[in-house]
């Protein structure tokens, strides 16, 4: 079967069957060390990140605020 034939398959599935899908193609990656290596705009924005964390180590949002804006945001 060629590629083309099983994105054809595997399109037709349902969202959550391709979903887990994807993840077992991802964790398998991992399992045999071919994870891809960051890009330089990862990580520069990474390091920059964390510079900005170490300037400002107290600018942080809680558990609570994420979570009630994450709420907020689903409308729930």
């Amino acid at each position: 079967m060629d590629l083309q034939t099983i994105l054809a398959e595997v399109e037709s599935w349902p969202i959550e069957d391709r979903l887990r899908l994807v993840e077992r193609i991802w964790e398998g990656l991992g399992d045999r060390g071919d994870e891809p290596g960051l890009t330089e705009a990862q990580r520069a924005e990474i390091d920059r990140r964390l510079a900005d964390d170490d300037a400002s180590p107290d600018d942080v949002v809680t558990w609570e605020e994420v979570k009630s804006e994450a709420l907020r945001r689903a409308g729930r």
